[in-house]
């Protein structure tokens, strides 16, 4: 039976929705499950046959349009679709692991809303016939605990989710690298076939889904896909997480309405701190966006497609004016280049060499034909990598060269940015008070 509730409320007009942290903004305390349920109520699974599937809830899923918020943008109905039609019985893989270290929303999105994760965790479950559900994050992480203890205070349901903790690497969040860890012990990504929704866990289809995208099908599930549509664009329909750090004045994770444009969650988080340079969308394996002109960009895969990028994982970086943006790239290379697997020549030799370059570049000892030399090695490394680890490493570079090119050109004209120029790009770790300002 399902149960009826209210739909979150909204936030006013100059914040946006609120759906996803709908809890915590009315009490500002992480919600337990005695708030969850007063609030929701049971996940509305109808009884089916055990590993049967439900089509009702793809079904409700696509119309709602939901895309997956891990940073590829997939759409979540195709993938649940092709999880449950595999052969063999499904995993469901609810992935935590916030690798990126200027992203702190799955972080604070577990903290805070626990409880509509496993409810998201529960229905994909039902929905594909899944026979077992684990929530991965990072070693080391608080979260491991505080999770574990979420999961404790629920009813004996079948199929809640057991905690596991992967390697704390950049690379440990691919939805491979899981796959791998789980199966084989070692969190190493890859981009052959066939693709984990196909063969995963142990050879079994596995459905692997961020846990954001994971809370909004749990609401899709109470709310219907209309009511999700009610924000959003007709393409990128919704709200996400976003996390807004640098140079602002409140750094912190805000939920928005896709196809906002990028100014708003900089005015959510206060406004710049000092007058704006750039902005660093996506991560550590972004793209850089020159200000003010990146400011009225639609926050939409494909409106930051369109200018040259994409919006990856919903991150923000502000850099401000007086900021080196090439000793702030070399930092980011360098830190890509010791995360990396090692399991290719790409990462092995063609990230290290990238990073060298670009730290030429910076400190002033590069002349033109180092530059050169990197635009050739940017133009091979593409396509090549075990993964796509080395293709957003790449991307970074390329659009730094772009993006500062006056300072690229003062550098190599023998006046180079003094060394403490670099801006830091990674947030404070699992610190309570950085998950929402």
């Amino acid at each position: 039976m399902t149960h009826t509730v209210a739909p979150p409320p909204e936030h006013p007009a100059s914040a946006g929705p609120v759906r996803l942290l709908s809890g915590w903004a009315r009490t500002h305390q992480p919600t337990d499950w005695a708030a969850h349920s007063a609030t929701y109520g049971p996940p509305p699974i109808p009884r089916r046959t055990r590993g049967q599937g439900d089509e009702r809830l793809i079904g409700l899923v696509d119309q709602a349009g939901l895309r997956g918020r891990g940073g590829a943008a997939f759409p979540t109905a195709r993938k649940l679709a092709e999880v449950r039609s595999g052969r063999g019985r499904a995993v469901v893989l609810a992935n935590g692991c916030e690798g990126d270290p200027g992203s702190n929303k799955d972080h604070a999105l577990l903290t805070l809303a626990p409880h509509l994760v496993i409810d998201g965790i529960l229905l994909a479950a039902h929905a594909v016939g899944a026979g077992e559900t684990m929530l991965c994050v990072h070693r080391g992480d608080p979260l491991v605990h505080s999770l574990r203890a979420a999961i404790a205070q629920r009813p004996n349901e079948p199929l809640l989710p057991t905690v596991v903790e992967v390697p704390a690497r950049y690379v440990s969040s691919a939805d491979t690298a899981l796959v791998n860890f789980l199966t084989n012990g070692t969190a190493k990504p890859t981009q052959k076939s066939p693709r984990p929704s196909q063969r995963g866990v142990r050879g079994r289809p596995t459905l692997v889904d961020n846990v954001e995208t994971l809370a909004h099908i749990a609401l899709i599930a109470r709310y219907g896909p209309e009511w999700f549509r009610t924000c959003g664009t007709a393409t990128s329909p919704g709200s996400t997480l976003i996390t807004v750090g640098g140079a602002v004045r409140l750094p912190g994770v805000y939920e928005i309405e896709l196809g906002v444009p990028l100014g708003h969650p900089l005015r959510l988080a206060g406004g710049p701190a000092r007058p704006l340079q750039a902005v660093l969308i996506g991560g550590m394996g972004g793209r850089w966006l020159p200000m003010p002109a990146a400011h009225e960009l639609p926050l939409t895969e494909e409106d930051c497609r369109a200018a040259g990028g994409r919006m990856g994982i919903a991150a923000i970086t502000a850099l401000p004016a007086g900021a080196c943006g090439l000793h702030t790239t070399a930092r980011a290379l360098r830190y890509l280049a010791e995360e990396s697997a090692g399991q290719c020549g790409p990462c092995m030799f063609g990230l290290p060499a990238i990073a060298d370059d670009m730290t030429d570049l910076a400190t002033g000892d590069a002349a033109p034909e180092d530059l050169a030399r990197l635009r050739r090695r940017l133009g091979v490394i593409p396509g090549r990598g075990a993964c796509a680890h080395p293709d957003a490493a790449v991307s970074l570079a390329a659009t730094a060269l772009d993006v500062f090119a006056d300072d690229l050109h003062a550098h190599l004209s023998g006046d180079p940015c003094p060394p403490g120029s670099a801006f830091p790009l990674a947030l404070p770790r699992h610190r309570p008070d950085a998950s929402h300002p």
